[in-house]
C-alpha cells in the first residue's frame, strides 16, 4: 500500500488568509469547510422548520399562504438532507479518515477541494430559488411529478441543485474509496480498521450506486418540463408512479447513507466511555455491509398505496422487517459494549445513549410503517413525520453533535465547555421529544402531513409541538457558541483527551500538525 510516500509539491505550501479556504488542499481545512457549511446550511433549514411550527401553532392561516408553507417544507427537506446531514458527516470523514488510517491526506486533495466548492454553488441555486417569480419549489421534497413538470423556473434551479450536489457526493466517495484502499498504514488489515472508517467506506459504495439514479430521474423530469418528453407526464403517456420508483431506489440507500456514518461515531464514542473494546467488532462490519445490501431491496414500501400488487407489497414489507435484524445486531452491539464497563458522561457520551434509545424508537416506528395495512392508514400522516425525524434528527444529526464534542478537543486543542455541553444536550433531546414524540399520536389520529391548516382536535398537541421547535432550535444557538468558545481558546486539550480513546488520531499533537503523517506510523 501506498503509505509513506509524501504530498506532492504543491501541497507542502501553507496558504493563509481568504486563499487558505478557497485553495487549501488539506484534508482538515476541507473538513472544517464541509463542517461550517452543513452548520451554516442547517440553521437555515432549522430557520424553515421554525416558520413552518410557527403557522403550526394555532389552528387556521397564521402567516403563510399554503404555496409559500409549501415552499418552506419543501426547502427545508432538501437543505436539510443535501446541504446539511450529508456534507456534515463528509467533513467528518475529511478530517477522521486520513488521521485514522495512518495516511498524509486524502488521495485526491485537488478533487478534495472541487468536490467541496461545488456545494455552495448548488446551495446559492436552491436558496436564490426563493426571490424567483412565484417563489421557491413548492412540490416536496421528494419532487414529485406533476407538480415538479408544472412549476416555474424555480424548479429547474432545484432541479440543477440537486445534479451539482450528487455530482460533489460522488466526486467524495471516489476520494475516500481510493484513500482508505490504497493509503493505510502497513499492518492495518481491513479487518483491522476502526468501525468509523468501515461505515464511510461502505457509505462511499451506497453513494456511487445511489447518486447516478437519482440523476437520471431529475434529468427525466427536466426533459419532461423542457424538450417535450413524457417520462412522468400522465397527459402524454408518461408515468408519475415510475418516478416513485426511481426516486425511492435512490431515496431509501440514501437513508442509510445518512445514518451509517452516525453508527461509525457511535462506535468510537462507545468504547471511549465504556473503557472497553467495542462489543463483536466482526459482527458490526458483517452487519454494515448488510444494511447496505438490503436498502437496495426495500425502495417501494414507500409507495404501498400506489396500486401495487399484492405479491409486491408482501415482498417489500418481509424485506423492511428483514433489514432491522443487522440494526438490531448494532443496538446489541453497542449496549454490550457499555454493559459492565466503566462508564463517564461526558457530553459526547450522553448524545450517543440518548441516539441509541431514540434512534431505537424511530426503528420501531419504522417496523410499524412496515406493515401494510398499517402503513395504508398512516401514510402521509404525521406518524411518518415523527419517524423519519428520530431516525434522522436523533441518529443522524445528534451523532454529528456527539462527533463534534468528541474530536473537537483533538481538532482544537482546547476542551470545550463541558457545563455548556451537557445544558446543549438535556435542551436538545428534551425539546426534541417535545417536538416529535405528540406527533405519533396525532398522526394515529388522522392528520396530514405538509398541511399549513388542521381540524381543531389537533389543536393543544400542535401548541405543544412548536413550543419544543423553538426551543430546539434555540438550543443549538448554544451549540454554536460553545464550539465558537472552544475554538478561541480553553484548558489545554492534551493529545488523548480521553482516556479510552485509542484509535490513531489519538496518537498526534492536539491540534493536529498540517500534515497529518509524514511517515507511516507504526500499527499492530
Amino acid at each position: 500500500m501506498a503509505t509513506t510516500t509524501l504530498h506532492d509539491a504543491h501541497h507542502d505550501a501553507h496558504p493563509t488568509g481568504v486563499m487558505r479556504w478557497l485553495t487549501s488542499t488539506n484534508h482538515k481545512d476541507i473538513g472544517t469547510l464541509y463542517l461550517w457549511f452543513s452548520f451554516i446550511m442547517f440553521l437555515f433549514a432549522g430557520g424553515l422548520a421554525m416558520l413552518i411550527r410557527a403557522e403550526l401553532f394555532q389552528p387556521g392561516l397564521q402567516f403563510f399562504q399554503p404555496n409559500l408553507f409549501n415552499q418552506f417544507t419543501t426547502m427545508h427537506g432538501l437543505i436539510m438532507i443535501f446541504g446539511a446531514i450529508m456534507p456534515a458527516f463528509v467533513g467528518f470523514a475529511n478530517w477522521q479518515i486520513p488521521m485514522m488510517i495512518g495516511a498524509p491526506d486524502m488521495a485526491f486533495p485537488r478533487l478534495n477541494n472541487w468536490s467541496f466548492w461545488l456545494l455552495p454553488a448548488a446551495a446559492s441555486l436552491l436558496l436564490m430559488s426563493f426571490l424567483m417569480p412565484g417563489g421557491a419549489a413548492a412540490g416536496g421534497w421528494t419532487m414529485y411529478p406533476p407538480l415538479f413538470i408544472q412549476g416555474g423556473m424555480s424548479y429547474d434551479m432545484t432541479i440543477f441543485a440537486i445534479h451539482i450536489m450528487g455530482l460533489s457526493s460522488i466526486i467524495g466517495s471516489i476520494n475516500i474509496i481510493t484513500t482508505i484502499l490504497n493509503m493505510r498504514t502497513p499492518g492495518m488489515t481491513m479487518m483491522k480498521m476502526p468501525i468509523f472508517v468501515w461505515t464511510w467506506l461502505i457509505t462511499a459504495f451506497l453513494l456511487l450506486s445511489a447518486m447516478p439514479v437519482l440523476a437520471s430521474a431529475v434529468t427525466m423530469l427536466l426533459t419532461d418540463r423542457h424538450f417535450g418528453t413524457y417520462f412522468f407526464n400522465a397527459a402524454g403517456g408518461g408515468d408519475p408512479v415510475m418516478f416513485q420508483h426511481i426516486f425511492w431506489f435512490f431515496g431509501h440507500p440514501e437513508v442509510y447513507i445518512m445514518i451509517l456514518p452516525a453508527f461509525g461515531i457511535l462506535s468510537s464514542i462507545i468504547p471511549t466511555f465504556s473503557r472497553k473494546p467495542l462489543f463483536g467488532y466482526d459482527s458490526m462490519v458483517y452487519a454494515t455491509a448488510a444494511i447496505a445490501l438490503l436498502s437496495f431491496l426495500v425502495w417501494a414500501h414507500h409507495m404501498f398505496t400506489v396500486g401495487m400488487p399484492a405479491a409486491s407489497q408482501l415482498f417489500f414489507m418481509y424485506a423492511t422487517m428483514l433489514i432491522a435484524i443487522p440494526t438490531g445486531v448494532k443496538v446489541f452491539n453497542w449496549t454490550a459494549t457499555m454493559w459492565r464497563g466503566s462508564i463517564t458522561f461526558e457530553t459526547p457520551m450522553l448524545f450517543a445513549i440518548a441516539v441509541v434509545c431514540l434512534f431505537t424508537i424511530g426503528g420501531f416506528s419504522g417496523l410499524v410503517l412496515a406493515i401494510v395495512p398499517v402503513d395504508i392508514q398512516l401514510q402521509d400522516t404525521y406518524y411518518v413525520v415523527a419517524h423519519f425525524h428520530y431516525v434522522l434528527f436523533s441518529g443522524a444529526a445528534m451523532s454529528i453533535m456527539a462527533g463534534v464534542y468528541y474530536w473537537l478537543p483533538k481538532w482544537t486543542g482546547h476542551m470545550y465547555d463541558e457545563r455548556l455541553g451537557k445544558i446543549h444536550f438535556w435542551l436538545t433531546t428534551i425539546a426534541f421529544n417535545v417536538t416529535f414524540f405528540p406527533m405519533h399520536f396525532i398522526g394515529l389520529a388522522g392528520m396530514p402531513r405538509r398541511i399549513p391548516d388542521y381540524a381543531l382536535q389537533f389543536a393543544e398537541f400542535n401548541m405543544l409541538q412548536s413550543i419544543g421547535s423553538f426551543v430546539l432550535g434555540a438550543s443549538q444557538l448554544l451549540f454554536l457558541y460553545t464550539v465558537i468558545k472552544c475554538i478561541r481558546g480553553g484548558a489545554t486539550a492534551g493529545d488523548r483527551p480521553w482516556e479510552g480513546a485509542d484509535s490513531l488520531e489519538w496518537t498526534l499533537t492536539s491540534p493536529p500538525p498540517y500534515h497529518s503523517f509524514q511517515t507511516a506510523p507504526a500499527f499492530k
